[in-house]
């Protein structure tokens, strides 16, 4: 795989440790963190809640977006892999597709069943959840979530079974 490979589901999916694992196994990657944006904003933070609507939080979240995007162009521009990694949901997967120029560009939407992201949610040092429960934020996934992709429900695989379904999935993970 070249050129963007975007990685997203919700919190507690295993965004992080997949992106990392993939990453590591291809060649030539960088493993772009959307999160490392939203904590690069020192003093003003809005975060996004349930229910925001087109103010700060929601600007926040598209400068995010725009700031991943922009890097994982970059870095493929350089000749590098960028396996980027984000809560990126709903009407806005169809938009960060837009973002990215880099072609190929594969998109890998983990959806494990909300029993599963509970679980790896209670098992987890860090919190995702906090005003977004695992039932909102799952109903987003599957409902409102356009399916464009490489889809794969990931509840009973393995990170190495996993990466594995996405390198050989790859072609049905390509959206342009």
């Amino acid at each position: 795989m070249d050129g963007v490979v975007l990685v997203t589901g919700v919190m507690a999916s295993g965004k992080s440790t997949v992106a990392q694992a993939l990453a590591a196994r291809l060649p030539r990657a960088a493993h772009v963190r959307g999160d490392v944006f939203r904590r690069m904003i020192v003093s003003g933070r809005a975060e996004y809640l349930p229910g925001a609507q087109d103010g700060e939080a929601e600007a926040q979240l598209r400068l995010r977006y725009r700031l991943s995007a922009a890097t994982a162009d970059a870095y493929a521009e350089a000749g590098f892999t960028a396996v980027v990694q984000d809560v990126v949901l709903g009407a806005d997967l169809a938009a960060y597709v837009e973002l990215v120029r880099t072609r190929p560009l594969y998109v890998v939407v983990l959806a494990p069943d909300g029993q599963t992201v509970a679980a790896r949610e209670r098992g987890r040092t860090k919190s995702g959840y906090g005003a977004w429960t695992v039932e909102r934020l799952d109903g987003i996934l599957r409902t409102r979530t356009p399916r464009i992709g490489l889809w794969l429900d990931t509840s009973e695989l393995t990170v190495g079974e996993t990466v594995q379904a996405i390198v050989a999935g790859r072609e049905r993970a390509r959206v342009a």
